[in-house]
């Protein structure tokens, strides 16, 4: 993934950060026990920081893990975190963890995506869902969110899209800004740009056809139509604790947990006997 910086040098990059996180300098430098004269310094290029400053600034400043690799070497330091491909053999252990998290939750659908959104494991749960859908949206490498908003994706099955695609389009608009990645800002406008599919359950505002909500959701649910039976979901993402390689770091684990009992019982039924 690339990433859509502005400036050359470590201190135009920091001060770009600082000012996307909407910080001044003093308050900058009270969180990192430093002095709004050197952060001044460091950010026009009169200071040049060390490795363990630039690390400290950055993790006030929740810079993404990638970008603060980007950080050290505009200021001529080597890469702190390393990028390992998830296919590699010092990998083996995330993937075999990540096989049985995915594993545990069946029958409720659950996914790992890259920080692009590309699908990068998924369980049986998650292939119900998306049985019937054409075959240009399933071919690797899959897209979650173009599988979910496409017109031929999932889109026309779900009952609540207007709501659904609003918290999908706020959750890519803060990943670009906490990422400021080019790539990411381009899905979001090829996604945002999909059409609501015209005279389908998809473009109703969230109710179904049998009446109001029985259930009190905790969270904004998915309401998606499989086989004639309305499924509840509410949605889960989870990431890795203090990641040291960068692959790690952008990989999310989202869960969809059923809603309602309606929802456990018709998945688990669709569950094939082993």
């Amino acid at each position: 993934m690339t990433t859509l910086v502005t400036g050359t040098g470590v201190g135009p990059l920091l001060r770009g950060w600082r000012e996307q996180r909407r910080l001044s300098q003093l308050e900058l430098a009270l969180r990192a026990d430093s002095s709004a004269r050197h952060i001044s310094f460091v950010e026009t290029g009169r200071s040049r920081p060390s490795e363990e400053m630039i690390l400290r600034l950055a993790e006030h400043l929740d810079v993404p893990v990638r970008e603060r690799n980007a950080l050290l070497l505009a200021a001529g330091y080597a890469p702190r975190y390393t990028e390992t491909a998830l296919d590699e053999p010092g990998m083996a252990t995330v993937r075999q963890g990540i096989e049985q998290l995915l594993a545990g939750y069946d029958p409720y659908p659950a996914l790992v995506v890259d920080g692009s959104y590309t699908v990068v494991a998924a369980n049986e749960g998650l292939g119900l869902l998306l049985a019937g859908l054409p075959e240009h949206l399933l071919t690797p490498p899959v897209n979650a969110m173009r599988v979910t908003l496409h017109p031929e994706g999932l889109a026309p099955r779900i009952r609540n899209l207007r709501e659904w695609r609003g918290h999908l389009l706020h959750q890519m608009e803060r990943q670009i800004g906490l990422a400021r990645s080019e790539a990411l800002r381009k899905l979001y406008e090829e996604v945002a740009a999909y059409p609501l599919p015209e005279g389908s359950a998809g473009a109703e505002e969230g109710r179904g056809e049998e009446g109001p909500e029985q259930y009190a959701y905790v969270a904004l649910p998915l309401r998606i139509e499989h086989d004639g039976q309305v499924l509840s979901f509410v949605s889960s993402i989870s990431t890795f604790n203090t990641p040291m390689d960068v692959t790690v770091a952008e990989l999310a684990i989202e869960t969809l947990l059923p809603a309602d009992p309606a929802t456990v019982a018709y998945l688990r039924s669709a569950r094939p006997t082993p």
